[in-house]
Parts: structure tokens; C-alpha cells; sequence
């Protein structure tokens, strides 16, 4: 387990990585009360959270964007294990500092994070949704940044910001979107069900089907949900999980390829230069 605190204006930032071949918990409080936003990464950790005689579990993590507000008086409890690894990217900030925040964020955490700055319990959840792939792409950037020293620093501060503007972009998006909520839970375990199977997925009928929404619904709105057309967002986490496997050394080139899907090598590896730039023989 690692946990790494940074300082940045009026935000901490909290960075959280875990991996454990036995099931682990790991608890954690707050010394002040703070507004925060949690992103989750590629593992996906089971995350418990408990205030009072209340608790609230979530048990599908991966790509979860999660604003709160929490006193000391709430404990964050994640059981990691070895098929559900914790990488969690915490930034948070005291509300006493809310408006003392630089580029109006201040405003941006009043204005849409309302419940949270004026909380009625000692925990408090805000909106949450899957990350875009653009917000997901610079969560995995901060857990595998190969830069060191003044350099690195100056990396994580430019992505912290550009997390951020996703964040309340994304806000924005949804408070104005068309998508009932009932539709976006739908279009939640479409994508849910996707990663579950990400060597063996469901065709577009069979997913449509699973969730209960027409193809036309299924391949229209997910798109205008998470950015980008079903099999694409496939083929996004498809590869972003061999480049990790291979990084990681957990898995030889070919054994990634097969572990999410590809019987091509070949064209595994070119789909994996078009998105990264580089061949997978080329990962040191």
C-alpha cells in the first residue's frame, strides 16, 4: 500500500495504490472536514464507506468519478485484493478554503457542488459518473508518470487541472443532457457488462438486450454518455489494460493480446500503435 500526500494551492491531493495477492483492508479518515472528488483508476477496488450507523458500499469502482463531503468522523474502507487492485486519486479541499481557491473553482464548487458546501450529515455524496475517456486517459497518466523530479511535479499540477476541468465539464454536460437517469443507469451496466467480458464481449444485440434498450438507443446514447461509440470504448479498455499488463510485466505480448481478445497479434499490435504511438515490443 502507498499513500502519497501533495500539496497544491488550497487542494490535497491524495494518491492511493495497492496491490495484494490476499484480500486486504485498508481504512482510512480525514483529519478535517473536506469536499473532495475520488477518481478510480484501472483496479477495481470494493470501496465501504461508514459514518454513524450508516454505510454506504460501492462495488463496481473502475472509471468512477465520486465527489463527497466528509467530516473525521467518516472512515473510507477498501478491500483490495489480487483481481481488484486500488489505484484512487483523491482531490480534496477544506471548505474554509473554498473561497480562497485561484481561477474561480471556488465559484465552480458553490454553483455545482451546492449539498456539498452546505452538507446536512457527516457524509455527504455529491453527483458521480464514469469517467470520459479523456478523464480516464489522464488518471492512468498519473499513476504511470515517467518523469522525476521538478519535472513530475510540474506533469501531476498540469493534469490535476485538466482533471478538474473535465470534472465540472462533465457536470455541466450532464446537468443539461437529454438522457433520462433511468436510461443512463442502463447504459451504466451496458458498460459494466462490457469490461466484465472485455475477452469475450456480447454483439450489440445481445448487450442491447441485457440492459433492455433497443440497439439504436444503446449505440446513440452511449456515445453521447461517454464519448465515444460502444466498440471503441471497448477497444480503449481493451488496450489500455494489455499496455498495463505488459508495463507491468505481468504478461508477455502475446499473452496480453490474448488476455483481452485479440487472436491477431498483428493486429493487436498495430491497433496498439494507433492509439499509443508505439508498438508493445517497444514497452521497456
Amino acid at each position: 500500500m502507498t499513500r502519497d500526500t501533495i500539496n497544491i494551492n488550497d487542494f490535497i491531493i491524495l494518491v492511493e495504490e495497492a496491490k495484494s495477492d490476499e484480500t486486504t483492508i485498508d481504512s482510512c479518515f480525514f483529519d478535517e472536514p473536506i469536499i473532495a472528488v475520488a477518481f478510480y483508476g484501472s483496479g477495481n477496488v470494493d470501496l465501504s464507506v461508514k459514518y454513524g450507523n450508516k454505510q454506504k458500499e460501492f462495488n463496481y469502482t473502475k472509471g468512477l468519478a465520486l465527489s463527497f463531503y466528509a467530516d473525521d468522523n467518516v472512515e473510507f474502507i477498501h478491500t483490495v485484493s489480487a483481481s481488484k487492485p486500488l489505484e484512487c486519486l483523491v482531490i480534496a479541499t477544506s471548505i474554509n478554503a473554498i473561497e480562497a481557491l485561484p481561477n474561480d473553482e471556488g465559484e465552480l464548487f458553490s454553483e455545482m457542488l451546492n449539498q456539498l458546501v452546505n452538507p446536512s450529515d457527516h457524509y455527504v455524496e455529491g453527483p458521480s459518473f464514469f469517467m470520459t475517456p479523456d478523464m480516464q486517459s489522464i488518471v492512468d497518466s498519473l499513476f504511470n508518470i515517467k518523469y522525476k523530479g521538478k519535472t513530475k511535479m510540474m506533469f501531476f499540477r498540469s493534469q490535476i487541472t485538466a482533471l478538474l476541468s473535465h470534472f465540472f465539464g462533465q457536470l455541466a454536460t450532464l446537468k443539461t443532457e437529454k438522457i433520462k437517469s433511468l436510461e443512463r443507469e442502463k447504459l451504466d451496466l451496458a458498460k459494466k457488462i462490457l469490461l466484465d467480458n472485455i475477452d469475450d464481449p456480447p454483439s450489440l444485440t445481445e448487450l442491447s438486450k441485457q440492459i433492455g434498450l433497443n440497439t439504436f438507443k444503446l449505440k446513440r446514447d452511449f456515445k453521447a454518455l461517454f464519448g465515444v461509440p460502444v466498440f471503441k470504448y471497448l477497444q480503449n479498455e481493451r488496450l489500455t489494460l494489455a499496455n498495463k499488463m505488459i508495463r507491468n510485466e505481468e504478461a508477455t505480448v502475446q499473452e496480453a493480446a490474448w488476455h483481452v481478445g485479440y487472436d491477431s497479434l498483428s493486429s493487436f499490435s498495430n491497433a496498439f500503435e494507433k492509439k499509443f504511438g508505439y508498438r508493445p515490443s517497444q514497452i521497456k
